[in-house]
């Protein structure tokens, strides 16, 4: 099994997500071969919250440009929306 924070990359900080938060849900960018049973048993091991649902999406990639010369896009990535028991929060995204 993996480590949790192979698993876990990064909190994803937005206007919107600091909305999800007072609901009491959280976002992270996640492995792409992470599912949710592992997002779950991670989130739940390092910041000792119980897990209620986890919901999971595919980020594409994004076309880029600079100038007129260099054209590429931007990396594809998995976004993870941690949904916890009412009650329960993460302290971390509270102090950001």
């Amino acid at each position: 099994m993996p480590h949790l924070y192979d698993i876990i990359r990064r909190p994803v900080i937005t206007e919107r997500n600091t909305d999800l938060m007072h609901q009491g849900r959280y976002a992270f960018e996640v492995a792409r071969d992470a599912n949710k049973i592992q997002i779950k048993e991670a989130v739940e091991k390092a910041f000792g919250v119980t897990v209620v649902a986890v919901n999971t999406l595919n980020v594409h990639p994004k076309k880029r440009r600079e100038r007129t010369r260099f054209r590429g896009t931007r990396p594809g990535w998995k976004k993870a929306i941690v949904t916890l028991a009412p009650g329960e929060r993460i302290d971390i995204f509270e102090s950001v």
